[in-house]
Order: C-alpha cells, then sequence, then structure tokens
C-alpha cells in the first residue's frame, strides 16, 4: 500500500514535471532539470532521518518521503520521451491545425509516454519497497503497531542465534517482492518497446 500510494504521487509528479520540460523548454526546462540533479545529488536515506528526527515518525511522512524519492527518476525519462515525440508528424499536424498546447500534451504526448511510465513504475517499486524497509529497519519508518518488513527484521536481529526466523523470512520477502517487481519492469519493457521485441 505504501509502495502503490508513494509511487502513484510521486509519478504524477515527475511525468507532470517531464512533460512541461520535454514540451516547453526554454527557462522552465532549465529549472527542472536543475532541480532534478540537485535531488539526485542529496543522499536521501540521510535526508529522511533527518526529516524523521524532526517531526517524528508517521505514515503521512514516509508517504510523503517516499514519493519525492521516487518523482525525479520520471523526470529525465519522460523529458527525453516527449523531445523525440514532439518532433513527430502528428503532433506538428495538432500544432498546425490550432490545438493549444495543453490539448497537445494530454492527447498526444500522455498517451505517447504510458508505455514508459508503465515500465519505470515497476522498476521504481523495488527501491521504494528497500527504502521503506531501511527506515524502518532504522526505527524511522512507519511506526508501530503498523507492521513493516523493516521493523521485522529489526526486531529478529537480537534473537539470531535462537530463532533466526524472525529475521529471514521478511528478509526473504524483501527479496522476493523486489527481484519479481524487477523482472516484471524488465519483461514490460520488452513487450512494449518495439525496438526490443524479438520476431
Amino acid at each position: 500500500m505504501i509502495s502503490a500510494v508513494s509511487l502513484l504521487s510521486g509519478a504524477a509528479i515527475g511525468v507532470a514535471a517531464g512533460l512541461v520540460a520535454g514540451y516547453v523548454g526554454g527557462w522552465p526546462d532549465e529549472i527542472i532539470m536543475r532541480v532534478v540533479d540537485v535531488w539526485f545529488a542529496i543522499p536521501f536515506l540521510l535526508l529522511a532521518l533527518i526529516v524523521v528526527v524532526v517531526f517524528g515518525p508517521s505514515l503521512t511522512l514516509i508517504l510523503i518521503l517516499l514519493a519525492f524519492l521516487s518523482w525525479a527518476g520520471f523526470v529525465r525519462n519522460i523529458r527525453a520521451e516527449v523531445l523525440i515525440l514532439k518532433n513527430a508528424e502528428y503532433v506538428s499536424s495538432a500544432k498546425v491545425s490550432g490545438g493549444s498546447a495543453l490539448l497537445i500534451v494530454w492527447r498526444h504526448m500522455l498517451p505517447g509516454v504510458f508505455n514508459t511510465v508503465l515500465v519505470l513504475a515497476t522498476l521504481r517499486v523495488g527501491s521504494l519497497i528497500l527504502a521503506e524497509a531501511s527506515l524502518s529497519f532504522l526505527g524511522a519508518g512507519i511506526p508501530a503497531p503498523t507492521p513493516a518488513w523493516g521493523g521485522m527484521i529489526a526486531d529478529g536481529r537480537d534473537s539470531l542465534d535462537t530463532s533466526w526466523w524472525i529475521a529471514a523470512f521478511p528478509g526473504i520477502a524483501i527479496m522476493l517482492v523486489v527481484m519479481s517487481m524487477n523482472f516484471l519492469g524488465d519483461w514490460l519493457r520488452d513487450k512494449l518497446d518495439p525496438k526490443l521485441r524479438q520476431v
């Protein structure tokens, strides 16, 4: 649930920013891309720990932090797709026909980047799960009594000699889910990208 909500929120922000940066260009593009560069330069885990210490752990705060973690990855890829699509003939025809920028982005650009968004979303789920598990393991994630895999691993680390399964099974669950989502993302990329399809 946490991954889904934060991913949808981050994807909405990232896709919107990528569409604006790619289609409008100019100074909005420069500002958005510099913000993305700065965001990638900030260590997320350290920033998240500082924010949680200042405001206290809560489910809402974790959702916001994970949404901010996922948005920047969408911007660069969507911007690159839009830069290609805006030179397509059907987009030029829509401009000549008098279509507004908002209409062109909504009816032509957004459907054109949907496959990319879908693949990126499946690939980002794994990193969001790992980030949330890391925060929960450090005690800065979802507060008790809400269960979290990272918190379960932290609870079981003191009894590894006698009850190793308390920490092992949540760790195995994290590994399996992350691997599954990565495999799903690779499969979707191969299926949805015509250049990667095998005859």
